[in-house]
């Protein structure tokens, strides 16, 4: 398959830096801005992708769509993507759906974009947005994987996975269990640490016996809020990946609740690149705990 053109949908924390490296090798890069915010406008601007009016000119000039959300709105971005190939008469258009969903949502997803003439190709990104020297790894498989493999000679680090569509969303669930998971963990623990009175002898303790354990909350807890509320979705579809293979949802049914909390707060209102990077993990810990309110003993009979 020739790459001239890829869209990017849409160009938000990871989409404008994938799109900027794929610019810096030459390709057009494009998206459509109808409808999107203000701040993903002014990244798009930044990373030079070109804006087009509508979705319909998006899938014609494209030889390549990246769908890049957050987790809740990939059915509905992908059914747009499906109608505008209809109403074009775009085919072979590969589609690369690259959000953090659960293996059977990817499955569900292939025949509405190969009903609407296109290619779908699973995808999950486990890493930061690319930076100078750096890209996260982007996995994938099913039948189109090998297509898709390309943007492995223009700046990104690109995986095959063998097996069907699901295999590379599923890794992603995997992944990101861990990584988001014990970061709920941390917070939940720490929030509740907080509460009792207990942070100072709990992080001394930590110091004296978990140090690795604590450079990560030290390093990791003030990136959570402004990412959480994105995030809670994600976490719905790990509950829901496990929960199609027979184990329990309830953990991260959880996990879920614990960042629709965080992202309730006036922390959650804040962005990656806005948010106040002089705040500690304990400040950020103790700013989340004040928007917790305990229940009284009387309320726990």
């Amino acid at each position: 398959m020739d790459l001239s053109t890829v869209a990017i949908l849409s160009p938000g924390d990871m989409g404008h830096a994938v799109g900027q490296r794929l610019r810096e090798h030459e390709l057009d890069v494009v998206t459509c801005l109808a409808g999107r915010s203000d701040r993903t406008r002014a990244l798009a601007e930044k990373a030079g992708i070109r804006d087009v009016p509508t979705m319909e000119e998006l899938v014609e000039q494209s030889d390549l769509v990246m769908s890049m959300t957050v987790s809740a709105a990939v059915p509905g971005l992908c059914r747009e993507v499906a109608d505008a190939l209809r109403a074009t008469g775009s085919a072979d258009t590969l589609f690369a759906e690259c959000n953090a969903i659960s293996p059977r949502l990817a499955r569900e997803l292939e025949p509405v974009i190969s009903d609407a003439g296109g290619r779908f190709v699973d995808v999950s990104i486990i890493g930061g947005p690319p930076r100078a020297g750096y890209s996260p790894h982007f996995y994938t498989s099913g039948e189109y994987a090998s297509q898709f493999e390309q943007l492995g000679d223009l700046g990104l680090t690109v995986l095959k996975l063998d097996g069907d569509v699901g295999q590379a969303s599923g890794i992603k669930m995997c992944y990101a269990a861990m990584t988001k998971g014990t970061s709920a963990l941390y917070s939940q623990l720490l929030i509740a640490a907080e509460l009792m009175g207990l942070t100072e002898p709990l992080l001394a303790e930590f110091e004296s016996g978990q140090q690795a354990v604590l450079q990560r909350m030290e390093r990791g807890i003030p990136t959570v809020p402004p990412r959480a509320r994105r995030w809670v979705s994600e976490m719905e579809e790990i509950r829901d990946t496990f929960d199609n293979l027979g184990m329990t949802s309830d953990l991260f049914e959880g996990v879920a609740e614990m960042y629709r909390l965080i992202g309730s707060t006036p922390l959650g209102e804040e962005f990656p690149e806005t948010r106040d990077r002089d705040r500690t993990f304990t400040e950020t810990i103790r700013e989340l705990a004040q928007h917790v309110q305990p229940q009284d003993e009387g309320d726990r009979d």
